[in-house]
């Protein structure tokens, strides 16, 4: 990442800019996230060689080196709950010299905001592994895969520290040849770092109940707080009710709910054959996907 030699100062110097991002207290008068990623650029970047981190979407390559895949957590969401979350980043580079083989000759870390010169202070979250890649699988003389493995840790000032950094986050990757040509590119792609949801108190009933009679269904909605490390209501959400017969393998969406401003849910329906109800909430760009089951016997 080509961040500023000075980032270290400037992220001090910038905290009147931080307060904006609501910083707990722990947290204020420092910029944790800066700090890793000016231990980022000094870990692969001789010193000639350092820039300054310019927001731009293309890519800057000397010679002819090229990031050709970067795949983060096999394409899918990081959903992260209450707990530390590690997922595999795989990055591809070519080269007609071959792939640099060092520590860091490859690297890659994902960071939250949407302007990361320190001067904005809108850097505000970066998730990289400190020791490198993995492994790096040289699948012939000029190409090589490299796996790396970044855990995301909620609640902790390196980490994410604040459920504000639920969201859209950029991958910036680094590649170097065995020739000294170089590749760098903070806005690669983005990827999508959530909140984890989940249903409490979910119950469809009663059980058994008689063919015609009125089925009760209900449920909270919650979402991880990574600020204050708990689970708390997700009001005004939508909630899809859904169906599957017994002896089927399909569910169907019979009604939406929408929630309490708790996150409660809560509908009826007439009983007409046994099978599985399901309240599905199908997530937004923040909130994770969540499902909770309930098996009901008609008679």
């Amino acid at each position: 990442m080509r961040i500023r030699a000075s980032l270290a100062a400037a992220a001090f110097s910038g905290a009147a800019a931080l307060t904006a991002l609501a910083v707990p207290a722990a947290h204020a008068g420092e910029n944790p996230a800066a700090t890793k990623a000016e231990q980022f650029k000094s870990a692969h970047q001789a010193p000639s060689k350092q820039r300054s981190f310019a927001a731009s979407s293309a890519a800057e390559a000397d010679g002819d080196i090229q990031v050709t895949k970067v795949t983060v957590n096999a394409n899918k969401d990081v959903v992260v709950g209450l707990s530390p979350k590690s997922f595999n980043v795989y990055v591809t580079v070519t080269d007609p010299s071959g792939v640099n083989a060092e520590q860091h000759g490859v690297d890659v870390a994902l960071w939250h905001g949407t302007d990361p010169d320190p001067e904005t202070g809108d850097l505000d979250g970066f998730l990289w592994n400190e020791n490198g890649a993995e492994s790096c699988d040289y699948w012939s003389a000029t190409a090589a895969t490299c796996k790396f493995t970044i855990t995301a840790k909620p609640g902790e000032a390196d980490g994410l520290w604040d459920s504000s950094l639920n969201g859209k986050w950029n991958v910036t990757v680094f590649a170097s040849a065995n020739d000294g040509d170089t590749y760098t590119n903070d806005f690669y792609k983005n990827h999508w770092i959530k909140r984890a949801s989940s249903f409490s108190g979910f119950n469809a009933g009663p059980e058994p109940v008689a063919k015609g009679k009125t089925i009760t269904i209900s449920g909270t909605l919650k979402r991880a707080s990574w600020s204050y490390m708990k689970y708390y209501g997700y009001g005004s959400q939508y909630v899809e009710l859904q169906f599957k017969k017994a002896g089927t393998s399909t569910y169907s969406t019979v009604k939406t709910v929408k929630t309490s401003s708790s996150g409660y849910a809560q509908t009826t329906v007439t009983a007409s054959a046994a099978g599985t109800w399901r309240f599905h909430y199908a997530g937004n760009s923040t909130s994770s996907v969540a499902d909770a089951y309930d098996y009901v016997d008609v008679r």
